[in-house]
């Protein structure tokens, strides 16, 4: 099974994905496959990031993923990849702002990280998918307790999971 691990960053997909390594599963980092196999495409300076085609990147996974166990996909873009599972790492805005903040995102790209995370995009964009999709608040969670909440959605304990069981309305107000 092809498990997405996405979300807005900053919310601790990254952080879920080493737990998982250190509990023996496989775990793909988007990033790095991305870079090693030359998938970076126009730098996009407003956003200060690089495009990727999707399209190419699920063509150079389908020989990086081994078809007889799970295998994680870390990485915002991974909820756009054929997979079975997307599991959106969710955060408050409030406290993602820190963590952008920490690491010295730009005011703008701040803004527009927050912002997609009030306004649930990552979430909706997953939707949009034939995948099953399960949100985690990762807001205060350890790396154990993000890591067993993955463990309860692939093992079928999903009801405190549910699409739409978190909600940032009340943040609206400060970022939108």
């Amino acid at each position: 099974m092809i498990i997405s691990l996405t979300g807005t960053p900053g919310t601790g997909k990254t952080t879920i994905a080493d737990g998982l390594r250190e509990k023996g599963e496989e775990v793909i980092d988007l990033n790095l496959h991305i870079e090693e196999n030359g998938l970076k495409e126009r730098f996009d300076k407003k956003r200060d990031t690089y495009n990727v085609d999707v399209i190419r990147l699920n063509r150079s996974l389908k020989d990086s993923v081994p078809k007889d166990k799970n295998v994680f996909l870390d990485g915002h873009l991974s909820h756009f990849l054929n997979c079975d599972v997307i599991i959106v790492v969710r955060c408050n805005p409030s406290v993602l702002r820190e963590r952008l903040v920490k690491r010295n995102y730009s005011s703008q790209k701040i803004m527009e990280n927050v912002q997609a995370e009030a306004l649930d995009v990552i979430l909706c964009e997953s939707s949009g998918s034939d995948a099953h999709v399960f949100e985690i608040d990762n807001t205060s969670c350890t790396t154990e307790q993000a890591v067993s909440a993955v463990a309860d959605i692939i093992g079928g304990n999903t009801e405190r999971y549910t699409p739409g069981s978190i909600d940032w309305t009340e943040e609206m107000e400060k970022w939108c």
